[in-house]
């Protein structure tokens, strides 16, 4: 592999796992604030915490994936 591509795949890989541990801190976040409101909604009680905090993961996941590969493509292009 060229150099350029393992930069580019440690670049991702990193942005993936930060964004990882945002979405499931964001997650769980936000699920503890509905549960702590003083009239917790129906859908708050009956959700699936796990889910919930994969939710955010994978959403968290796709986020940082995408804003290396945007980011990785500015440089390159600015570069021209």
């Amino acid at each position: 592999m060229g150099r350029k591509i393992n930069r580019l795949l440690i670049f991702v890989v990193s942005c993936s796992v930060v964004g990882l541990a945002v979405g499931a801190t964001a997650s769980q976040a936000e699920l503890e604030r509905c549960l702590d409101s003083p009239t917790p909604t129906s859908h708050c009680l009956t959700e699936d915490p796990l889910l919930k905090k994969v939710e955010g993961m994978g959403i968290g996941l796709l986020a940082g994936a995408g804003a290396a590969f945007g980011a990785t493509w500015q440089l390159w292009q600015n570069q021209k």
